[in-house]
C-alpha cells in the first residue's frame, strides 16, 4: 500500500480573524493546533507565525521559535517553515527565520506573481481589527516578487543548512523556473513539489490545470514527488484528486476555513481525520512522520535549531 503524505497548514497569513473564530492566532492556539493535526494524522504542519496580539502574520523569529519549540516538546511532526512572509518584506527578511531555526523543510516559492486576497473584502460585514481591510485592500497593488537572484539565495541558504526545499508551483511557469535552477546547479532532482491552485494571479484549481502541471512536470523533471493544496471550496476536490494520481494532500486552516459547504471546520484536526479517512479508502495509508523523513531524505528532527 502506498503512502499518502499529508499536511496540515495550521494559520497562514491570507485569512484574518473576522473570518472564523476557530483560526489559530496566539502562540499557543498554533502549537494545540499542530499538535491536534499531528495526532489526527498530519505527518507535516506548515508554520506560519500571528501577532498574538492581533492577529496579523508577523515575521518575528522569536514568536517563530516560541511555537516552533512548543510543537516540537509536544510531538515529532516535521515542521515546514514558511518563506513567503508579509506584505513588505525584503527577501532577506523572508529567509532570516529559516536561517536562523533550521528546519527540516521551508516552503520556496518558484515565481513571481500577483497575489490577489482583495476580493475577500466582499465576504466581510465587520473587522474585528482595522489591520485586516488594509491588509486585504493592500493586496490589490501586491505583487509577490520571487527573482531568480533571490531563488538562488534562497536555494543556498537551505543548502547550507540542511532544509529541504517545498517547492510551490502557483503556476505553469513556475515549473521552468524549476528546471533552470537544477539546470544551474542550485536545485537537485528527487524534488518535492506543491501544486499550489486557487489564488487569484496564479492557477485556477480544475482538473484540468491539476492534470497540466502533473503531466508537465513529468515531461519535465526525471524524479519527483508532489503535493497538492487548493483554495477555500476547492481544497478536498483536488487533494483527491491528487490521491488518485499518486500524489500527496495538503489541508488546514490557511487553505480553508471550512469543513463542508456552509460549515466552518472548527479545528484543522477536523479536515486532517477527513482526508485519512479519505486517503485509506483510496488504499493509501497516511504516512507517518518518519515515513516523511525516509521518502524526503529530511536531515532528522534532532538536526533542528529549536
Amino acid at each position: 500500500m502506498s503512502k499518502t503524505i499529508i499536511t496540515a497548514a495550521i494559520t497562514g497569513g491570507i485569512h484574518v480573524p473576522s473570518m472564523s473564530p476557530y483560526l489559530p492566532l496566539t502562540v499557543q492556539e498554533i502549537i494545540d493546533e499542530s499538535v491536534r493535526a499531528y495526532e489526527a494524522g498530519a505527518a507535516v504542519v506548515h508554520v506560519h507565525a500571528r501577532d498574538p496580539k492581533d492577529g496579523r502574520p508577523s515575521s518575528d523569529i522569536e514568536v517563530f521559535r516560541e511555537i516552533l519549540t512548543g510543537i516540537k516538546a509536544r510531538c515529532d511532526v516535521v515542521v515546514c517553515i514558511s518563506t513567503g512572509g508579509r506584505v513588505g518584506m525584503t527577501p532577506e527578511e523572508r529567509i532570516a527565520t529559516v536561517k536562523e531555526l533550521k528546519p527540516e523543510l521551508a516552503s520556496f516559492n518558484t515565481g513571481s506573481m500577483n497575489f490577489a486576497l482583495y476580493p475577500l473584502l466582499s465576504k466581510i460585514d465587520n473587522f474585528k481589527y482595522q489591520w485586516e481591510k488594509d491588509f486585504l485592500e493592500a493586496t490589490e497593488k501586491l505583487v509577490f516578487q520571487n527573482t531568480f537572484d533571490v531563488l538562488k539565495h534562497f536555494c543556498k541558504s537551505m543548502e547550507e543548512i540542511g532544509t529541504r526545499p517545498e517547492i510551490e508551483i502557483y503556476d505553469i511557469s513556475m515549473i521552468n523556473n524549476t528546471q533552470q535552477l537544477i539546470n544551474e546547479g542550485f536545485l537537485k532532482d528527487n524534488l518535492y513539489l506543491q501544486f499550489v491552485m486557487g489564488i487569484l494571479g496564479g492557477i485556477p484549481a480544475s482538473v484540468d490545470n491539476l492534470l497540466y502541471l502533473y503531466n508537465t512536470s513529468k515531461k519535465t523533471f526525471d524524479d519527483f514527488q508532489w503535493s497538492v493544496c487548493a483554495a477555500g471550496k476547492f481544497q478536498f476536490p483536488m487533494g483527491v484528486t491528487n490521491l488518485v494520481l499518486g500524489g500527496h494532500m495538503r489541508v488546514g486552516l490557511e487553505d480553508s476555513l471550512y469543513i463542508a459547504p456552509g460549515e466552518l471546520a472548527k479545528s484543522n484536526a477536523e479536515q486532517v481525520e477527513k482526508a485519512v479517512r479519505i486517503s485509506r479508502e483510496l488504499f493509501r495509508e497516511p504516512a507517518t512522520s518518519e515515513d516523511v523523513r525516509k521518502m524526503l531524505g529530511l536531515k532528522g528532527i534532532e538536526k533542528v535549531n529549536f
